[in-house]
């Protein structure tokens, strides 16, 4: 069985001790790919490292993430997008989106940084990496504008309900990413999935973030994906397998590769 991250801070200072010791674990555990999103311009440069280091193995996303977003976001995104051009092997605008979940300070410049990048998304017809914490309504409209011309691209911790999955469902080609909090006792997720087909969903562990039962509490990491997988075929009825090779089927359509 192999499996796809979709989304791992794998260039965090949370695996600088034992990163190869970490992606080890995760190709023992049967995940044959990562994808790393960048947040901010140092990360960058620590994402292209990991990814240099690992070819074949991890990917780049390039964005600004919207808790990033200050009042100097313009000359940040006129940057990020240099390196968006030259980075060939990038595969995905992100992370990017709004999060309006401690503040509204920069809520202003969050829109506008946000409205941008779906732009580029539209011009490079990479997918979207899409991260939104209180702000889905602000967030739809935004994306309504350029519906018609979205390649399509993941809602990233998807921890909504069904109302809010079907309707960023109605965006074609975009999927909801799904991880630890699926697992998380007092989830209502499980429930909501129960009405997204399986051919709309991707995996992801946001780790070092959101480790799942019964790894909470731990620095999570790709490994762990197998307990997402798990729960993920508990609820829909399927094995284990099957979820691994659908969701592996989703990134193949989103990203354009398995």
């Amino acid at each position: 069985m192999t499996m796809i991250d979709t989304h791992i801070h794998l260039d965090g200072e949370e695996f600088k001790e034992d990163l190869p010791e970490v992606v080890a674990r995760a190709r023992e555990a049967g995940v044959s790919k990562v994808f790393l999103p960048a947040i901010n311009l140092d990360s960058i440069d620590t994402i292209k490292s990991v990814c240099t280091q690992f070819p074949g193995f991890a990917y780049p996303m390039v964005g600004l993430h919207p808790e990033d977003v200050k009042a100097d976001y313009e000359d940040v995104l006129k940057q990020m997008r240099l390196h968006l051009d030259e980075t060939k092997y990038c595969i995905a605008v992100g992370e990017v989106g709004l999060d309006f979940y401690w503040s509204r300070e920069f809520e202003k410049e969050q829109l506008a940084a946000f409205e941008e990048q779906v732009k580029w998304s539209v011009e490079t017809r990479l997918p979207l990496m899409i991260h939104c914490r209180k702000a889905q309504n602000e967030l739809v409209h935004i994306l309504r504008k350029y519906q018609e011309e979205l390649p399509g691209g993941v809602f990233h911790c998807f921890t909504g309900n069904e109302k809010e999955a079907a309707e960023l469902l109605s965006f074609d080609n975009f999927v909801l990413g799904i991880g630890g909090v699926l697992t998380f006792k007092k989830a209502n997720l499980p429930e909501t999935l129960k009405t997204v087909p399986l051919e709309r969903i991707v995996l992801e562990t946001d780790a070092p973030y959101m480790a799942p039962v019964p790894m909470r509490g731990k620095r999570n990491e790709s490994a762990f994906l197998v307990h997402i997988v798990a729960k993920i075929a508990e609820v829909y009825g399927e094995t284990a397998q099957e979820i691994a090779d659908q969701t592996n089927k989703n990134v193949k359509r989103i990203f354009g590769f398995n």
